[in-house]
């Protein structure tokens, strides 16, 4: 499957905006966004590193292990960052393993760059394939926003995939939609417009989650103020998070990640 790149997306979006401002009379106002959409097109984004590791063992090799995988969009693979230790992943299982607990984590990732909600069906495939993991970390939403997904059916497909992990026994953390407000690769007004619909797309994201039986953390709300007084949580490309950005999101999401692995048995 070909995923569209984010300036694509972006584009995509400014353009679908534009036109539902040109129905409502707002000519003005469609223009401006037009400007944005070539914007949105020559910029340019972060890849993936091709040579990322995304399968690592960190901690002590005498403790018990935790099975930790990330499922999602770009930031569950941490496009941005070109080593694995400043990835989401690579310092979540940093903070578990130097914690009070001290666990040895077996890390992988499973998620693709560009991807929604509704291509988790197969990420959960993969995931569950060879030793369950104990616990497993959801980061979607960025790109359900671009789309222009109607956020209850995101959500549906993010909850099935919760529900399929749980099933299977696996503790399941979910980091909704950021704070896409915050982006500084989006100008306004269009940025105001997708800090807008992120947060419908959150809450809708917190009830299936919910009902699903997993936990949530909403990033936009306990890291969103960082992010837009920071712009060194950005990477280059003012989209994707840097090193420090990860990092502020790996804390935010410690603590439920930890009480996840609490309960998990150790083996």
């Amino acid at each position: 499957m070909t995923v569209p790149s984010t300036g694509a997306r972006l584009t995509a979006l400014v353009a679908r905006t534009a036109a539902v401002s040109l129905v409502a009379g707002t000519v003005g106002a469609a223009a401006v966004l037009a400007g944005q959409a070539v914007a949105a097109r020559n910029r340019r984004y972060a890849q993936p590193e091709l040579g990322l590791a995304l399968r690592a063992t960190v901690g002590r090799s005498g403790a018990p292990p935790l099975r930790l995988v990330l499922l999602g969009d770009s930031a569950a693979l941490g496009v941005g960052v070109d080593r694995l230790g400043d990835t989401i992943g690579g310092q979540l299982a940093e903070l578990l393993a130097t914690g009070s607990a001290g666990r040895r984590v077996h890390l992988s990732s499973v998620g693709v760059s560009g991807s929604r909600s509704t291509d988790l069906a197969t990420q959960v495939a993969r995931a569950l394939l060879g030793e369950r993991p104990d616990v497993a970390v959801i980061l979607v939403g960025a790109n359900d926003v671009t789309d222009m997904r109607r956020p209850a059916e995101a959500a549906a497909y993010l909850g099935a995939a919760v529900h399929r992990l749980r099933q299977a026994g696996v503790e399941v953390v979910v980091g909704t939609c950021p704070d896409l407000g915050a982006v500084r690769a989006i100008a306004p007004p269009l940025r105001q417009v997708v800090g807008w619909v992120g947060r419908q797309v959150a809450r809708a994201q917190t009830g299936a989650v919910l009902d699903a039986g997993g936990t949530v953390v909403d990033l936009a709300t306990e890291t969103g103020p960082v992010f837009r007084a920071d712009a060194g949580t950005f990477c280059h490309d003012g989209y994707h998070p840097s090193a420090d950005g990860y990092r502020v999101w790996a804390h935010a999401l410690l603590p439920a990640v930890a009480a996840a692995a609490a309960v998990t048995p150790r083996r």
